[in-house]
């Protein structure tokens, strides 16, 4: 059995972490081999969203209830979604892929290395143009910083140059990709990223 890539996406609660996981699954699902783990506080909500939405058969999607802290189960104790790997590995054995989707949380929050091998953090504009520069873990050190939800800017009054130079400054040769998953602006190149990067295509 080989193991899979797991990719964690992460990000502030209504940021766009599911509309991703929904928008990859879809687009990569006839290529590669998916599996989705998501994670809620005290429901399986994103869960249930994804099986409705269609995004990959039922049996390919975990929810896992994590109490409490959303980024104690990515990080310091992050044993429900190991067991939750192990089942949706058991189930399938040929994955190429696991998206593991945080619960909301703020910008301190990251993924255990242990526990994912690239991670994605989604920040949105309606929170303001200010929200790179704040850092956190999530914006400096992640893998991929996704800034989604572009089409707001105008209405909230954010400068999308000046995210794009805060995201130069504070992530420094780190990538970003500007999105409007809505409309599936930018999901090309968040797939394109994950190919050269994790699968090494050219």
């Amino acid at each position: 059995m080989r193991k899979p890539i797991r990719i964690g996406i992460g990000g502030p609660v209504g940021s766009g972490k599911t509309a991703l996981v929904d928008c990859l699954c879809k687009s990569m699902r006839d290529r590669y081999r998916l599996g989705v783990i998501t994670n809620d506080i005290f429901t399986r909500e994103d869960m249930e969203f994804l099986v409705r939405s269609e995004a990959l058969s039922a049996d390919r999607i975990i929810g896992v209830q994590t109490g409490g802290c959303p980024h104690t189960a990515i990080r310091e104790d992050a044993s429900m979604n190991f067991e939750a790997i192990d089942e949706m590995t058991g189930r399938h054995r040929d994955l190429d892929v696991i998206f593991l989707e945080s619960g909301g949380d703020n910008l301190a929050a990251s993924f255990s290395p242990e526990l994912v091998d690239a991670s994605i953090y989604v920040i949105d504009v309606s929170g303001g143009d200010k929200i790179p520069r704040k850092g956190g873990p999530g914006v400096t050190r992640s893998d991929l910083l996704v800034i989604n939800k572009i089409d707001l800017a105008p209405h909230v009054g954010a400068d999308l140059d000046v995210m794009a130079r805060d995201s130069r400054t504070m992530r420094g040769d780190r990538p970003f990709v500007f999105t409007n998953l809505k409309r599936g602006e930018g999901l090309r190149d968040v797939i394109g990223w994950i190919q050269h990067e994790l699968f090494y295509e050219t």
